[in-house]
């Protein structure tokens, strides 16, 4: 199975680490430098037209550690998973 993370950009559920809210979790330091380090070894991939809500962080084989940004909100993208029976 899938998950749409906005902009026709899909990433499959078994990658998916977790979803994590841009406002609560990037107060953080910790986490602004993850993102940071991950931005400078382009690992992040934006699939936002906007500011992004939250960011995904996944995980392959194939393609390594990915990271993308969303507009989408946290809320969404859960519905999105339990839609498509991914719980």
């Amino acid at each position: 199975m899938y998950l749409h993370l906005g902009q026709g950009v899909v990433v499959r559920k078994e990658d998916v680490i977790g979803v994590f809210d841009m406002d609560n979790s990037t107060s953080s330091r910790h986490t602004r430098k993850f993102l940071k380090l991950c931005e400078d070894a382009g690992e992040v991939v934006d699939v936002s037209t906007d500011l992004p809500r939250v960011f995904a962080l996944c995980a392959s084989e194939e393609e390594g550690e990915r990271v993308f940004l969303s507009q989408l909100s946290s809320q969404t993208l859960m519905k999105r998973w339990e839609e498509n029976g991914l719980e």
